[in-house]
């Protein structure tokens, strides 16, 4: 396993927070988190944008999942280049990046998205962003790649249907495994 950058809906599915993705989404995102705990690398901001999400949206004492024990280990090992690694973003105004890797999609993406991806684009290995089941990120990752940035849709399924409930009558959009 390699680098990766890993948005926030990963932990909360983890901590079984989610209550509307199936059960195999939620064994998939707790499979991950302790997977690059054991042999991976967490790309991160050094503004500590994205732990500051992590943080708000978690419980770390005492923890109740997954999801709040992979955070307490990220904020162990942020200091270890093996574990986690820190980029510079530059935010030119709230929730806006200088990294962001389409500056013509980045008005039309979540704002507090926005991070996931300009993190991933200022890494010089351009890490993939997990996904877990944002729907919106369907109508969105295809211009990511064409930036060169992946993303992999942790929970392929459930962000389909998701997408079919939040946009009746549009056709779901490929995945970038399909």
């Amino acid at each position: 396993m390699n680098s990766v950058v890993i948005d926030t809906n990963i932990l909360l599915i983890a901590n079984r927070l989610h209550d509307s993705v199936s059960p195999e989404c939620v064994e998939e995102c707790i499979y991950r988190l302790q997977a690059v705990q054991q042999n991976g690398t967490v790309v991160i901001d050094d503004d500590y944008l994205i732990l500051g999400e992590y943080l708000h949206k978690t419980q770390l004492n005492p923890p109740k999942g997954v999801g709040d024990v992979f955070l307490k280990w990220l904020l162990r090992s942020a200091g270890n280049p093996k574990h986690c690694a820190k980029v510079s973003i530059t935010e030119s105004a709230a929730n806006e990046f200088d990294e962001f890797p389409d500056q013509a999609l980045q008005p039309a993406f979540d704002a507090p998205d926005r991070k996931f991806a300009a993190v991933a684009n200022a890494h010089p290995d351009k890490p993939p962003v997990w996904q877990g089941a944002d729907c919106k990120w369907l109508d969105w990752w295809p211009q990511l790649q064409r930036a060169g940035i992946g993303v992999e849709f942790v929970c392929p399924n459930d962000t389909c249907r998701f997408y079919t409930n939040k946009f009746p009558g549009r056709p779901v959009p490929a995945l970038p495994q399909d």
